[in-house]
């Protein structure tokens, strides 16, 4: 029971800091730092904490295979990696004109497009329970992203990007579920986190029209990549092995009422009661995809 319990722990701590991350963005954004240079940095100082952390893996966490299956893996964690960049990209566009709580809530449609993908691609029959909690995430986002009311201030191109990050993140959680499993889950990190910082160098290069700010890699980037590459793959890879697939779903969930609070408390975004139901409804859906595997 200690040892679920500490996974539990290591698990909610992965997926707080996952939480918090959206604000710093902010918070940097208000020191006027640009989308390009917060992903550029985020990115670039994770894999060099990521490449620092890999030194003190055990020679018994490295698999033992040829040069050229071991090149092969690593390509194909970079290239997987590479939607861990645009969901970066689109994620940090998006929240130069929404909310952090909009945001996040957008990010968790993550949930509904995975199981269209199983329907779509692996043809997997849906489950009622399935169905369910994909009606409840989307009723739930409706009343969360607070859509409905008439002084809702969200931009138009805010809600695409971030669509299009939680079509990204998506991506990136099938293809890390299945790319070369062999390797420690901070080996796998470095070369996705690579994958990424490629897409993200060249974004900026043919994007980016102004003088890059390296001022970012003194305080708002250190801090971004802690908390967005180097801590969570620390405390997921320290806690899933001690729980099961499904509590640990549903434990990741903390990640939504952790940014939603944040945003309230350090940033003073505006909450109301209607959001709070929409929040608990995603919430609630996640439970029910994953209730039967947690309970195993």
């Amino acid at each position: 029971m200690n040892s679920v319990l500490k996974g539990a722990l290591f698990v909610a701590l992965g997926s707080s800091c996952y939480g918090m991350l959206t604000t710093f963005v902010k918070l940097a954004y208000k020191e006027d730092f640009t989308v390009y240079e917060v992903t550029f940095a985020q990115l670039f100082i994770g894999f060099i904490g990521l490449i620092f952390l890999n030194f003190f893996l055990k020679k018994s966490n490295r698999p033992e295979e040829t040069k050229a299956v071991r090149n092969r893996s690593r390509l194909y964690l970079m290239l997987s990696g590479t939607s861990l960049g645009f969901t970066s990209i689109f994620y940090y566009l998006a929240m130069e004109t929404i909310t952090v709580s909009v945001g996040i809530v957008l990010l968790m449609q993550s949930v509904w497009i995975g199981v269209m993908f199983d329907i779509i691609v692996n043809k997997v029959k849906p489950t009622k329970q399935k169905i369910f909690s994909v009606i409840l995430v989307l009723v739930g986002t409706v009343l969360a992203a607070d859509i409905l009311t008439k002084d809702q201030s969200a931009s138009g191109i805010g809600l695409f990007y971030g669509f299009c990050a939680a079509i990204s993140f998506a991506a990136t959680i099938i293809t890390s579920s299945r790319v070369s499993l062999q390797y420690h889950s901070i080996t796998r990190s470095k070369w996705m986190i690579l994958g990424g910082l490629i897409v993200a160098t060249i974004f900026t290069a043919f994007t980016f029209g102004g003088e890059f700010d390296f001022g970012i890699l003194k305080l708002w980037g250190p801090i971004l990549a802690l908390f967005g590459t180097i801590l969570p793959p620390l405390f997921l890879t320290s806690g899933m092995p001690k729980i099961n697939v499904g509590l640990g779903a549903i434990i990741s969930s903390i990640e939504l009422p952790v940014a939603v609070m944040m945003g309230y408390f350090v940033l003073g975004e505006q909450q109301n009661y209607i959001k709070w139901i929409g929040i608990l409804m995603i919430l609630s859906a996640i439970i029910l995809m994953n209730y039967k595997k947690a309970v195993r």
